[in-house]
């Protein structure tokens, strides 16, 4: 099984032609026959190269605008045959098929495809089937066969036949032949995903989500994990948009950290992209959002709702970064910032904090679309929360209905605490946070930090008063008990948005009532775990 032989031919096809030329050359000065097909042929001939069309392995010319072009016998019997076994060998001989022993192939660009925009009738003819028959075949005979789906590994196969004889050996094969079926599964799971997406809303008797397929590309090796013993690499879906479409134009690499913040960040604001607004995250959690009539200001207000975490935060803004926003960042330690593009006036002055990273995306992300999580042994998937508050699903609850004013922050309330981790309270006043309690066992404890904090940020603004008084609040689920809706009364809050839905509604009502609370009721619930 572990037998190295030496290559003696090479079947290359490819739509990405990087690098393919210099490779081929050191193919055929090792003595390797090359044969090749369509575009890529043409590209090897055009360079001097001897090529063998593949035709005169199949004795049958290609086909059907090229669907049909190398899924013959002539040559998945050169593919597929184990040279260990005589009576294989034989087989092979008798029928004039010589053995394959390198396999070049990168399939047609299905995923860049998606990300263009193409119609259906094109994507459909971007679907690649000789490519990954022949990967498929070359990989599952990794004992006999190097098959290499990546350009980067050209040089290391290239190194590795002139080192060994013209041959691959056995552990490279096996490393290869793991890498291409790992290729393949990503590229499976892309058009899977897309055919998934189309499928007519009435079509209920498949239900295709039985067998769920997910991959993409590795676009960078992270240092570590979220700690230092963890080991972690960041992957892009193929089509997705989001925080992995971001481009880094200045800053030290991400870390894991870095990352999954920059994610929660991302996504809240994209919740505000009708709005001029900031978002500023600590630890997966919004430390502060805000909207307002500049980018400046609505910077200013998230990062004031909560100073002290603020402090090596991560930003994200709604709109293009200005120079303004910028002189802003760059006056406290900031983790990363992005936003949908920037002025070049900006770029400079956060090119003078070298360390910030500094991300920027073509568009604010369309929320939506599915999210996954691991579990022992499994995955977790569903829809992402993209739940809006409708007019017509608000339930005034209590004898007070909010005022214009209330109306308005609570409806930003709402719209935050969904990005907050659950048991969540959110305070909010003038468009901005004024106090965040996130990730707590008890809905009363999320309740008492949320006005901790903006106790604190008051304190450190100098400010006489708390600025939860005259605040409304947002909670992500029921009150369980009216422990929360007192401890929210006692911050000074006028309004409240919650879910509803409790068996104690009517003693949350009650509580609210006493207090001269307008409570409001969405039928929703937020959970983020």
């Amino acid at each position: 099984m572990t037998t190295s032989h030496p290559v003696r031919r090479a079947l290359l096809s490819v739509s990405d032609k990087e690098g393919l030329v210099p490779f081929a050359e050191r193919l055929h000065a090792a003595g390797i026959e090359l044969v090749s097909t369509g575009g890529t042929a043409r590209t090897l001939a055009d360079a001097g190269l001897p090529v063998i069309d593949v035709a005169s392995l199949t004795g049958f010319p290609e086909m059907l605008d090229g669907r049909v072009k190398t899924l013959h016998p002539g040559v998945h019997g050169g593919l597929l045959a184990d040279l260990s076994k005589p009576d294989h060998v034989a087989a092979i001989e008798k029928a004039g098929i010589g053995p394959i022993g390198l396999v070049v192939s990168n399939l047609y660009p299905f995923e860049s495809a998606i990300a263009k925009g193409l119609g259906e009738a094109d994507l459909v003819e971007t679907i690649d089937v000789g490519g990954p028959s022949m990967t498929r075949a070359a990989a599952k005979n990794f004992a006999h066969v190097a098959i290499v789906v990546d350009t980067d590994d050209y040089g290391a196969v290239a190194d590795a036949i002139e080192q060994n004889g013209g041959a691959v050996p056995f552990a490279m094969r096996r490393r290869l032949a793991a890498k291409a079926f790992a290729r393949l599964s990503a590229y499976d799971a892309a058009i899977a995903a897309w055919l998934g997406g189309v499928t007519a809303a009435d079509d209920t008797a498949i239900d295709h989500r039985v067998w769920q397929a997910f991959g993409g590309k590795r676009v960078a090796e992270m240092r570590y994990g979220e700690n230092p013993h963890q080991r972690a690499d960041f992957y892009r879906s193929a089509g997705g948009e989001g925080i992995a479409a971001a481009r880094v134009v200045q800053g030290k690499a991400l870390s894991y950290n870095n990352v999954a913040d920059a994610d929660a960040a991302w996504t809240a604001v994209a919740d505000f992209a009708d709005d001029v607004a900031c978002v500023v995250v600590k630890h997966a959690n919004p430390c502060g959002i805000a909207v307002a009539g500049t980018l400046a200001e609505a910077y200013e207000a998230a990062r004031l709702a909560d100073p002290v975490s603020a402090f090596g935060g991560v930003v994200a803004l709604s709109r293009p970064l200005d120079v303004a926003t910028a002189e802003k960042i760059a006056a406290i330690f900031t983790e990363v910032v992005i936003a949908p593009g920037a002025s070049d006036e900006a770029l400079a002055v956060l090119a003078k904090k070298p360390n910030v990273r500094v991300l920027l995306a073509d568009t604010l992300p369309t929320p939506g679309g599915t999210m996954v999580r691991s579990v022992g042994g499994g995955l977790l998937v569903q829809d992402i929360d993209a739940g809006t508050l409708e007019a017509g699903d608000v339930k005034v609850a209590t004898k007070r209905a909010p005022t214009e004013a209330e109306w308005a922050d609570l409806r930003f309330a709402w719209r935050v605490v969904k990005h907050v981790k659950s048991n969540a309270i959110v305070y909010a006043k003038g468009g901005a946070t004024v106090g965040v309690g996130a990730g707590q066992m008890s809905r009363v404890d999320a309740a008492r930090i949320g006005a901790w904090k903006a106790e604190d940020a008051a304190r450190e603004a100098g400010e006489a008063e708390t600025r939860t008084k005259g605040a409304v609040a947002a909670s992500d689920a029921f009150f369980p008990f009216a422990d929360g809706l007192e401890t929210i009364a006692a911050a000074g809050v006028t309004a409240v948005i919650q879910p509803g839905g409790s068996r104690r509604d009517e003693e949350v009502i009650a509580a609210a009532d006493a207090a001269g609370i307008a409570m409001v009721m969405t039928g929703m619930r937020h959970f983020r775990h």
